[in-house]
């Protein structure tokens, strides 16, 4: 397994895994919620081909890296900045999917200087009064309504979830395997695909790695407020968002992108909320995305 570890100022680990051409142009990876740097099963072809770089993070509680209690959002800009410098790099782009793209807007709100690009694929939106959009799936608003009120029970789920993918992985891809009526087409077509789930198991099980706190923090983070105004992004940001997401509705993603004064977006008609998961789109990203670096 692709796994590199660096020792922060403050004596944390950060895990991370590098795909793609190591000499390319440096992309951060932000995984979901939950979720790892285990992007690929092997290695992405796609941006050793158009000579990218793809760095995809741990976040605290995920993985190899451990938990930084009292997280904020924008906290994670100063392991990210670190990270570059370890890397060697001067100016990075981030790539935030789901909860991830919180992570990438507050990185890029944070470290202007350091950032190219800002890259929000299927991403969260700011809650209002710490409350998801009533458009969002009922089964993602429970999900987040026990996060504050009963987060004992959504531990327990996880923690049952997560022993399912320890010991039974085969009955774990079965379950995803029957999708769900909450989901988009789109997002159960994804669930049928035999590499998407092998890479899914891998994904989740390096997630859960440390057990279920680092989710369950997260997903409470996500509810507050994030600390900062969409509206202060000065660098580029690029948007790709399906039209048919249940977990992040669009409504609330085009409703943010208006007040983004620097936005480029992507809305795809039949979309769900697995975007990266698609080969075709994915490589519509990043050969989006080194086209953009070029231009800007």
């Amino acid at each position: 397994m692709n796994e590199n570890i660096m020792v922060l100022s403050d004596g944390r680990q950060l895990g991370y895994s590098v795909y793609g051409d190591q000499e390319g142009i440096p992309l951060f990876l932000f995984h979901g919620t939950p979720g790892s740097r285990v992007w690929f099963t092997e290695d992405d072809m796609i941006a050793k081909e158009l000579g990218i770089c793809l760095i995809a993070t741990d976040r605290p509680g995920y993985g190899l890296s451990d938990t930084k209690h009292n997280l904020k959002l924008l906290d994670y800009a100063e392991d990210m900045e670190e990270l570059a410098k370890h890397l060697k790099f001067g100016k990075f782009s981030v790539l935030g999917v789901s909860g991830g793209g919180a992570f990438a807007a507050a990185v890029t709100f944070a470290l202007p200087s350091k950032i190219d690009i800002c890259i929000l694929v299927g991403t969260a939106t700011p809650f209002k009064n710490g409350k998801p959009p009533k458009t969002m799936s009922k089964e993602n608003r429970l999900a987040f309504y026990l996060t504050n009120h009963f987060p004992f029970l959504l531990k327990l789920i996880e923690k049952s979830k997560k022993k399912i993918i320890d010991q039974k992985p085969e009955l774990y891809i079965e379950n995803l395997k029957k999708g769900g009526s909450y989901l988009s087409d789109w997002d159960n077509k994804m669930l049928l695909k035999d590499d998407v789930l092998e890479n899914g198991v891998l994904h989740s099980k390096e997630a859960y790695r440390q057990g279920v706190d680092g989710v369950i923090d997260e997903s409470k983070l996500l509810t507050k407020d994030w600390g900062f105004k969409v509206e202060g992004l000065t660098r580029p940001v690029i948007i790709w968002h399906g039209e048919k997401d249940t977990f992040s509705p669009v409504v609330e993603v085009k409703n943010m992108s208006k007040v983004i004064p620097n936005v480029q977006t992507h809305y795809l008609e039949e979309g769900g909320h697995f975007l990266t998961e698609s080969e075709e789109v994915w490589k519509s990203i990043l050969v989006n995305f080194k086209e953009s670096i070029f231009m800007s």
